[in-house]
């Protein structure tokens, strides 16, 4: 298809309680939407990029400029756009997954509704419920994350995550695991948080039975991450230092990771997300699917990713309630620890003008 042009917004919406991690603590989700628009009807992508380079490089102010100027254009220029082309058209630019990530899936949006087929359905769901897990960051003390915790726990929430950083970890998770027992299925996220040096530190966390510790060390030391394996019986899991099917196999080989969280955006998009999937599943090896603080859009996507069958661990797949008090597309409401997979064509949610309207602050039109 041809695509008659692309919308950028920028959006701002405010978190029901602020989210606190090794890398910052955010009160406000400052994101970038793009809307695609063909002959025959439109498309809606979500890109996760940050407000601020912490997470990775990529931020949003970034992921705008570099749509604006190089991405975008390069797909306006093509005669013939398909999801599975994206990549190929925008290989030029090097980098940028989270911003090239947006475009392919809205273009992927796009197609899917032209042909009454759902994201689920396209990427190869297995299910139409998936298990849902909550991440819980950095408290002031212990005592409101026992709090904040036991909501979650009562809303039925399959698994807890607990966002962790030196000076953080031991002691929280112990008392976590004292109040909720053995059976609560319990992991932890260090985002990069420590060092080799600290394997005496990460060491301890062992006899508390947790499914995994997510990215201990920096996402370059995929050796590192081999060393401490070594090291520590919980599994170890790794998030940003995967970016693409090619680096998970090569963490898998390496014995870096004995599971991996899969980010769409942070390795380019659906396709390649599904491409790790494969990777993964062909080595043995569980995933998962993690959460950026997406809204209703990205949400749609990433419940669609996590239906396949090699995501057997609940994903960071909240109901948006978690984040926000009002989405911009109706609500996913947990039911019983579960989001229902959209099935419904494309993404097989939308936008709600007036809910959008009201949280846009700036948007951009380009065409050929």
């Amino acid at each position: 298809m041809k695509l008659s042009g692309v919308e950028l917004l920028r959006i701002r919406m405010p978190l029901v309680a602020p989210f606190r991690t090794s890398f910052g603590t955010q009160d406000v989700r400052e994101l970038l939407l793009v809307r695609v628009v063909t002959p025959t009807g439109e498309g809606w992508g979500e890109c996760v990029a940050l407000a601020d380079p912490h997470y990775s490089s990529e931020y949003v102010d970034g992921a705008e400029h570099v749509m604006r100027d190089y991405l975008v254009p390069a797909l306006l220029r093509a005669e013939e756009v398909s999801a599975h082309r994206v990549a190929q058209i925008l290989a030029p630019v090097k980098g940028h997954r989270m911003a090239k990530a947006a475009l392919e899936m809205a273009v992927l949006d796009a197609e899917l509704r032209a042909r009454d087929t759902s994201f689920a359905t396209a990427l190869g769901s297995a299910r139409d419920s998936v298990p849902c897990g909550v991440s819980v960051g950095i408290m002031d003390s212990i005592p409101q994350l026992i709090d904040v915790v036991g909501g979650y726990v009562d809303a039925g929430y399959a698994r807890i995550k607990l966002k962790i950083a030196p000076g953080w970890d031991v002691d929280p998770v112990r008392a976590v695991r004292e109040r909720f027992g053995d059976d609560l299925l319990l992991q932890v996220d260090a985002n990069t948080a420590y060092t080799l040096s600290d394997v005496p530190q990460l060491q301890r966390l062992d006899p508390f039975g947790l499914l995994l510790i997510e990215q201990p060390l920096e996402e370059e030391d995929v050796r590192g991450h081999a060393e401490l394996a070594r090291h520590i019986s919980t599994p170890i899991c790794l998030d940003e230092s995967i970016v693409s099917a090619r680096s998970a196999a090569d963490a898998i080989a390496l014995g870096a990771c004995r599971i991996v969280n899969i980010k769409p955006g942070r390795v380019g998009g659906y396709l390649e997300a599904r491409r790790v999937h494969d990777v993964c599943a062909a080595h043995g090896v569980p995933v998962w699917c993690g959460g950026m603080l997406e809204t209703g859009l990205g949400r749609a996507a990433n419940v669609a990713l996590a239906s396949l069958p090699g995501f057997t661990l609940p994903g960071d797949t909240s109901a948006s309630d978690r984040f926000y008090r009002t989405d911009i597309t109706e609500p996913f409401v947990l039911d019983a620890g579960r989001l229902r997979v959209p099935s419904g064509p494309g993404l097989g949610v939308t936008p709600i003008p007036e809910a959008l309207t009201e949280v846009t602050t700036r948007k951009s039109w380009l065409d050929s």
